[in-house]
C-alpha cells in the first residue's frame, strides 16, 4: 500500500515539474509567471496557478497548449484519480500535527472532489482570442512545518519547484495552524453554546383562563352606562354649547366715571390731581403759528435737552400706542394709549413722580389714538380698537362716549373743524365716518366706503381744512371732505410709491406743505403738497431702519410744530436713540440718553411750543427729555 501512494505520489510531482519546464522553454513567450491564489481550509490549500502570456508577438500556434502536456495530461488523468484520494491522505497526514488530525477528516472528502474536478478540467481549457491567454491549473497545496526556507523537514520535497519565498509562505501557514489548533477555539465555542443553551429558559405561554359560560361579570353602574333600570337605553342628552368669555369684553356705553387704576378715587390726593388738570387748561396755549426757527438755533435748543431717571416712569400696563403732550405753559402732562386699553396720565411736575401718575381704563382694547382738544384742552380725545370713540373731561371727571360702532373697529381720527366740533375717523376695513359732536347721540352722520383695504391714519390739513390724508396698506389717499360719497368715494391725489405696508402719512403743522410717510421699506418718504393738485411730487427718500418686528409698536415718523422741516422718528440703533432729520434728508440730531433710554421709543410726541419730547415703549414706559 505504501508502494502505491509513493508511485502515484512520484507521478504527480513529475508532471507538475514537466509542466513549468515546457511553459518556460517557449521561446516566443516573453514571460511565464506562476502566482499561486490559495485559500486555506483547515490547513488544505487548493493552488491556482495563473499563466499570463503577452500578445505582443502574436501567432496563431503560439496559442496553443504544448503536445506534450496534453499527451502526457490524457496518460496520466486515469492514474491521478486513481490515486488522488491516497496522495491527499499521505500530503496531510505528513503536514498535519496530532492536533489537528481529528478536525481534518471532514475536510478530506471536500478537498479530494475539488481537486478532481480541477484537473479534470484544466486539461479542456484553451482560449484563442486577441486577448490575454490563460492556463489553468490545479494542484493540492498542503501548509508544512520547517526550520528554514529550503529545509530538509518530511513533505517539503513534494514542493521543491516553488520559489523560496513560497517555501516561506507554506511554512507561516502551517505555524499559524498549529497556533489556532493549540488554542482550541472550536472546542470553547463549543461549550459556550452549551452553557447559552442550558442558560435559556423553556418558552412558555402563559396558559389564558376559560371563561365559564355562566360566570357573572363585574357590577357595573347602569346610570355610568345611560342605561334604564329595565334595561332600556336612555335617550341622549342635548349638550350646551360652552361659553368662551370675552378676554376684552365691551364696556357699557354711555359716559363713564374717571375712576383710576391706581389710586383711591375718595383721596384728597386724586381730586387734587383732577383739580390741576382743570385749572391748567383753562390758560389758553400761545399761538403756536409763529415762523421756523432757524436751524442753528433749533440745533442749540435740542443739544440742552437731557433726560433723566425723574423723567422716565411706567405709566400703563402693556405697549403703548399713542401719546399727546398737554398745550400748558406751566406744567408738563402727558397722556399715553395703552395696548390693554388703559389711559395713562402724568405731570412730571409733581414730586415724587410716582404720585404723579393715574391710571384709567375707558376702553377694552389698544387705543390707537390721542388727541387734546384744540378748543379746550381740558378734553382728552381717545379712540380705540373697540369700536368706541370718548372725551375725558376732567372738569366734570368723566369719560363720555362720543362714537360707539361695535360692528367696526376704529385706527386713528382728526379734528376737521378748528373748533373740534366735527371729527372724521378712519376704521380699519376701509371706511370712514364723519361724526358732528353737537348732534346728540352717539352715531356718525356720514359713512363713507374708500377704495381701501385698510386705514391706518387720518391727518386732516392745517390750513386747508377741507383735504384729509389717509394711509392705506400700500396706497396713500388725499380726499376732500366737501365731496365725500357714501356709496364710494374717490380720492383726489393718490400716492402709489410706496411698495410695502405703510404706518403713517402726516401733513406739516404749521403750513400743511409738506407730506411725510413711513414704510415697511425702510424709507421715511417726503412729498411736496404746497399744491394739492392730481399728483404731488417726491421730492427726498430718507434710509431708516423701521422694521420693528412683532413686539414692539410700528414706527411712525411725526413733524415737530416748532421747526417745521424737521420729522422726529424712533430707531433701532444700538445706542438706543430717537432721530431728527430734516426734509432734505440731512441728520439733524439723535437723543442718546444711556442707561435711561435702554429700550425702542416706537411713538413719539412733541410740545408744540416747548422743547420736551415724550417717548414711549412696549413695556409702557415713558422717556422725557427736555430742558
Amino acid at each position: 500500500m505504501s508502494a502505491s501512494r509513493a508511485e502515484a505520489e512520484e507521478k504527480v510531482g513529475s508532471r507538475q515539474r514537466l509542466q513549468v519546464n515546457e511553459y518556460k522553454e517557449n521561446q516566443n513567450i516573453a514571460y511565464v509567471s506562476l502566482r499561486p491564489l490559495q485559500t486555506t481550509v483547515l490547513g488544505k490549500t487548493p493552488m491556482v496557478c495563473l499563466v499570463p502570456f503577452s500578445l505582443s508577438t502574436y501567432k496563431p500556434d503560439q496559442l496553443k497548449c504544448p503536445k506534450s502536456l496534453l499527451d502526457k495530461n490524457s496518460n496520466n488523468e486515469v492514474a491521478c484519480k486513481k490515486c488522488k484520494k491516497a496522495e491527499i491522505k499521505k500530503t496531510s497526514r505528513k503536514i498535519l500535527t496530532p492536533k489537528m488530525e481529528a478536525t481534518s477528516s471532514k475536510a478530506e472528502s471536500t478537498l479530494q472532489k475539488s481537486s478532481l474536478d480541477v484537473h479534470a478540467e484544466s486539461n479542456k481549457w484553451q482560449y484563442k482570442s486577441t486577448s490575454d491567454t490563460v492556463i489553468l491549473s490545479a494542484d493540492t497545496e498542503s501548509s508544512q512545518d520547517g526550520d528554514s526556507d529550503e529545509g530538509t523537514t518530511p513533505g517539503m520535497d513534494d514542493f521543491s519547484g516553488l520559489s523560496p519565498y513560497e517555501k516561506k509562505r507554506l511554512k507561516n501557514i502551517s505555524e499559524n495552524a498549529n497556533f489556532f489548533a493549540s488554542l482550541q477555539l472550536s472546542e470553547s465555542a463549543a461549550r459556550l453554546r452549551e452553557m447559552i443553551k442550558k442558560r435559556q429558559p423553556p418558552e412558555s405561554k402563559r396558559k389564558k383562563p376559560k371563561k365559564k359560560e355562566n360566570e357573572t361579570g363585574c357590577r357595573r353602574s347602569m346610570r355610568l352606562l345611560k342605561v334604564d333600570p329595565s334595561g332600556v337605553s336612555l335617550p341622549a342628552t342635548p349638550t350646551q354649547p360652552i361659553l368662551v368669555a370675552d378676554e376684552n369684553p365691551l364696556l357699557p356705553p354711555g359716559p363713564l366715571e374717571m375712576t383710576s387704576e391706581n389710586r383711591d378715587d375718595n383721596s384728597e390726593l386724586f381730586k387734587g390731581f383732577l383739580q390741576t388738570w382743570a385749572e391748567v387748561s383753562k390758560t389758553r396755549s400761545k399761538n403756536t403759528e409763529k415762523a421756523s426757527s432757524s436751524i442753528k438755533s433749533y440745533k442749540a435748543n435740542l443739544n440742552g435737552m437731557i433726560i433723566s431717571e425723574d423723567t422716565v416712569y411706567k405709566v400703563t400696563k402693556g405697549p403703548i400706542f399713542s401719546m399727546a403732550l398737554h398745550p400748558s405753559e406751566v406744567r408738563t402732562l402727558v397722556a399715553a394709549g395703552a395696548r390693554s386699553g388703559q389711559v395713562g396720565l402724568w405731570d412730571l411736575t409733581h414730586q415724587p413722580k410716582e404720585d404723579g401718575v393715574y391710571i384709567f381704563q375707558p376702553h377694552s382694547q389698544p387705543v390707537s389714538c390721542l388727541y387734546f382738544s384744540p378748543a379746550n384742552p381740558a378734553h382728552l380725545l381717545s379712540l380705540s380698537y373697540d369700536g368706541t370713540l370718548r372725551c375725558g373731561d376732567f372738569s366734570r371727571a368723566v369719560f363720555e362716549e362720543v362714537y360707539r360702532d361695535e360692528r367696526s373697529s376704529f385706527s386713528s381720527f382728526d379734528f376737521l373743524a378748528e373748533d373740534a366740533s366735527t371729527l372724521i375717523v378712519g376704521h380699519w376695513d376701509g371706511s370712514m365716518s364723519l361724526v358732528d359732536r353737537r348732534t346728540p347721540g352717539t352715531s356718525c352722520e356720514k359713512l363713507i366706503n374708500s377704495s381701501l383695504s385698510k386705514i391706518r391714519t387720518v391727518h386732516v390739513h392745517p390750513v386747508h381744512r377741507q383735504y384729509f390724508i389717509t394711509a392705506g396698506l400700500r396706497d396713500i389717499h388725499i380726499y376732500d371732505a366737501r365731496c365725500l360719497n357714501p356709496s364710494r368715494s374717490k380720492p383726489l391725489i393718490s400716492l402709489t410709491e410706496h411698495t410695502k405696508s405703510i404706518a403713517s402719512a402726516y401733513f406739516s403743522p404749521l403750513t400743511g406743505n409738506r407730506v411725510v410717510t413711513t414704510c415697511a421699506d425702510c424709507k421715511l418718504r417726503i412729498f411736496d403738497s404746497s399744491c394739492i393738485s392730481s399728483k404731488i411730487p417726491l421730492l427726498t427718500t430718507i434710509r431708516h431702519n423701521t422694521i420693528t418686528g412683532r413686539w414692539l409698536t410700528r414706527f411712525q415718523a411725526v413733524w415737530d410744530p416748532k421747526q417745521e422741516d424737521c420729522i422726529i422718528v424712533g430707531s433701532m440703533a444700538h445706542p438706543r436713540r430717537v432721530d431728527i432729520f430734516h426734509e432734505r434728508g440731512k441728520w439733524v440730531h439723535s437723543f442718546l440718553g444711556g442707561e435711561c433710554l435702554a429700550s425702542v421709543c416706537s411713538i413719539n410726541a412733541t410740545h408744540p411750543t416747548r422743547y420736551i419730547l415724550a417717548g414711549g415703549n412696549s413695556s409702557g414706559r415713558i422717556h422725557v427729555f427736555m430742558n
